[in-house]
């Protein structure tokens, strides 16, 4: 098995979840290499490879090659403004790997799509895999996955042969992921071991609901599809759906309600600035994506998630105040230690980060 983005958020769980599995020969790819001596990297042979650049389709062909599968997991998420463009990575990216599995052989590819790529519903409203997926407007990275998943349509339609399962997770959190989203998600200005102070309220609009997945379960249904050799797509979520209550509550910071529009307002201003990382396209797509219905996952693949959404949330936020994080580079702990430390880092007057627009 091959997987790229073996070094992120769901890879670093796979990557754990299969180190004991016998028989199982794990070939990680990515654009920077983690530690290969701590766990779970050391279970699997590297390759680096930019899967963005134009030499990637005969770099990743001559990987893929013997492989009984691949899980392409490689995504830009919410890149700073020094690395590759997203739309390169993403779109070019996926194109590379769904190229070179076909010109390799590979008779299964798991490709990691997600919620954010189907159209808005009514607001709790449950969607199933048929709902469309022409993504929410104003994302950039709703966009992109309904790109995907046009592209997988054509690619499934060309390659009938394949077997190709998508799996279409919510937000996916873990205490592994803590510097990463650290990153996402605050300010240079901010010490993470705030997070959960009762006098530091969280800004947080009536209508926001969430639903969350834990790392560790969307690597088991990674595994179940590739154990079943299973096509399609699947919803991966926990359970319940989290309003701001509950977030908040999970945070153990009191909430301070704001409409929604002055939300985005304030992101927008203080990104625009480089005071924080947020773009208010984030704060579109947690206002509009679709909830969805994970009875095919659980009917069809037998997948049971062990955690539940706010044991999903508490676990990455204690990770965070706890400056937690793995081995790689996408995981590694935000270092951002010491006044000075935070104040150089914060890129003054321009945003760090690519836009979500």
């Amino acid at each position: 098995m091959v997987v790229t983005g073996a070094t992120g958020n769901i890879g670093t769980a796979l990557l754990r979840r299969c180190q004991d599995q016998e028989n199982w020969d794990i070939t990680g790819v990515a654009r920077r290499l983690p530690d290969r001596a701590s766990a779970p990297y050391a279970s699997a042979t590297w390759f680096s490879c930019d899967i963005g650049e134009p030499r990637a389709p005969a770099t990743l062909a001559e990987i893929f090659t013997g492989a009984d599968a691949v899980v392409h997991l490689a995504w830009a998420i919410h890149p700073p403004r020094s690395d590759p463009p997203m739309r390169r990575t993403n779109t070019d990216g996926s194109a590379a790997v769904l190229g070179a599995a076909a010109a390799a052989g590979v008779p299964h590819i798991v490709c990691a799509s997600s919620v954010a790529a189907y159209s808005p519903a009514q607001q709790w409203q449950r969607v199933h895999e048929d709902w469309p997926c022409d993504g929410v407007p104003g994302s950039a990275y709703s966009r992109g996955k309904a790109e995907l998943e046009r592209n997988l349509d054509a690619f499934s339609a060309a390659r009938p042969e394949v077997t190709l399962t998508r799996i279409r997770p919510c937000a996916v959190a873990q205490r592994d992921a803590a510097g990463e989203f650290g990153r996402w998600l605050t300010s240079a200005l901010f010490p993470e071991r705030m997070l959960g102070s009762r006098w530091l309220p969280l800004p947080l609009w009536d209508d926001l609901r969430l639903q969350l997945v834990h790392a560790e379960d969307v690597a088991d249904a990674i595994r179940l599809a590739l154990d079943q050799g299973k096509p399609g797509a699947f919803n991966l979520a926990a359970e319940p759906a989290l309003g701001a209550a509950d977030i908040a509550r999970a945070a153990g910071s009191p909430r301070l309600p704001v409409p929604r529009g002055l939300a985005g307002a304030a992101a927008g201003m203080s990104w625009r600035f480089g005071l924080q990382p947020v773009h208010p396209g984030w704060l579109t797509l947690a206002d509009r994506a679709a909830h969805v219905d994970t009875t095919r996952a659980r009917e069809r693949l037998g997948w049971a998630p062990r955690w539940d959404a706010m044991s999903a949330l508490k676990d990455l936020l204690e990770g965070m105040r706890a400056n937690a994080g793995a081995a790689s580079p996408p995981l590694e702990p935000s270092g951002r230690t010491g006044v000075l430390t935070r104040l150089r880092s914060v890129p003054w007057g321009r945003p760090g980060s690519q836009s979500q627009t």
